[in-house]
């Protein structure tokens, strides 16, 4: 079992519009309702790569009732907990003349010390079945800075291998509690690293406690610092369409081919077969299958020179 981690869940709402129009009135062509969350993104491609996933974190009020009620039946097994607040909404805007996305993101519950405490002892229990945990997404309002060290610690413990997929002083307390893999993008690795240099800066992160680090360079793809070498994988070319969520599904790509214990480069063309794959899907959450399989054998993965 793989277990997945979202401190901060959210129901997803995606709006599909002919064209995005500053200050005018629009017509929504279609709204797509569905449980999200990083960690939640992850988990449903993990379950349609064919594991079985378990997803846990904090879901409250009648959105989260509504996020629980989509998992209902589905192949994640939904393991979350209550809190007393009411879980945040995502919209999406899609300009469907562009393939543009435009993301709103309200803030999420707060969480109680109590709660926490819950779901600490909760965390402990499932990794005691978990071949793999992911650690996903920002922390809601509430939650200690070093949350996910404490369960990056908890893993390690348990001899349960953990990705940790965050950003900020969260990644950077994260980091140094020396997860198995850390994956952030180049945005998130320059201000835990202070250099914009993929190599340079995707070498010092991994310094800094993780045993890898997998950085993200958008439509360029990944380029990750294991100990087995540093590898670049590249796909074979841009896609357009929704982004959202392609980073979630280079997570489960990665989560994935470590469970099944692949080697690193095809762990890394799983990764960016699967996030190219996710930017021509609808919604987050999902990718198109005859895309991931196509672009399986054209996603071109070289290692890289590992000096300075």
């Amino acid at each position: 079992m793989i277990l997945t981690v979202t401190l901060n869940t959210a129901l997803d709402l995606t709006y599909r519009v002919p064209a995005l129009v500053p200050h005018a009135s629009h017509r929504v062509t279609q709204v797509i309702e569905r449980p999200g969350g990083k960690g939640l993104n992850v988990a449903h491609v993990l379950a349609a790569l064919g594991h079985e996933t378990v997803a846990t974190g904090f879901a409250g009020g009648s959105t989260g009732e509504i996020l629980r009620t989509h998992l209902a039946g589905g192949p994640v097994v939904d393991a979350l907990i209550p809190t007393a607040g009411t879980t945040r909404r995502t919209v999406a805007i899609v300009d469907t003349a562009t393939g543009d996305t435009t993301q709103l993101n309200e803030p999420g519950p707060t969480v109680t010390p109590a709660e926490w405490s819950t779901f600490t002892a909760h965390y402990t229990g499932l990794l005691a079945d978990a071949d793999a945990v992911a650690l996903c997404g920002s922390l809601p309002p509430g939650i200690h800075v070093g949350a996910y060290a404490e369960l990056v610690r908890l893993a390690r413990s348990a001899d349960v291998p953990v990705l940790l997929d965050t950003s900020g002083e969260p990644l950077r307390r994260g980091i140094a509690a020396r997860p198995d893999v850390v994956k952030p993008n180049a945005d998130e690795l320059a201000q835990l690293t202070g250099s914009r240099e993929p190599h340079r800066a995707t070498r010092d992160a991994r310094r800094r406690g993780a045993h890898a680090v997998v950085s993200s360079l958008g439509p360029d793809g990944l380029l990750a610092a294991t100990p087995d070498g540093l590898w670049r994988a590249t796909p074979p070319a841009a896609v357009k369409g929704n982004p959202t969520g392609a980073g979630d599904s280079a997570v489960a790509g990665l989560l994935s081919g470590l469970v099944e214990k692949l080697p690193w480069p095809e762990r890394l063309t799983r990764a960016v077969a699967l996030s190219a794959a996710t930017v021509l899907a609808p919604v987050a959450g999902e990718f198109e299958r005859t895309a991931y399989e196509d672009l399986l054998t054209r996603v071109t993965v070289t290692e890289q020179p590992t000096a300075a």
